[in-house]
């Protein structure tokens, strides 16, 4: 039986949640969590290294180059694609909310 998923630390939920593509017909979904959205938004729009990003979601460095491949992955899919980017769920605790665990799953 795998281990249970520990809840990765995430500043604030995204203000958009999910992202269109404009001049053609839509091929599918593909969904990131709430976390790989926080791995990229951390590293690439903030500019962080990956293990002061690590330190920021409580994560090792493994682990968040882990989470950061696959919200890359699925950023180029959407956009090579021309799938619906939907960001939602995950396993993931908010910063500076009394470290309230959410519920870790899809949705």
């Amino acid at each position: 039986m795998p281990r249970r998923k520990r809840p990765r630390l995430i500043s604030a939920l995204p203000e958009t949640t999910e992202l269109l593509p404009q001049g053609r017909n839509l091929k599918g979904e593909t969904l990131m969590s709430f976390e790989e959205f926080e791995a990229i938004k951390l590293s690439d729009y903030q500019g962080l290294e990956q293990a002061g990003a690590a330190a920021h979601m409580q994560v090792s460095r493994q682990t968040f180059g882990r989470i950061l491949k696959l919200a890359r992955f699925k950023t180029s899919q959407a956009l090579v694609e021309g799938k619906r980017l939907i960001i939602t769920g995950g396993c993931y605790t908010m910063r500076g909310r009394g470290q309230q665990r959410r519920r870790c799953g899809n949705k």
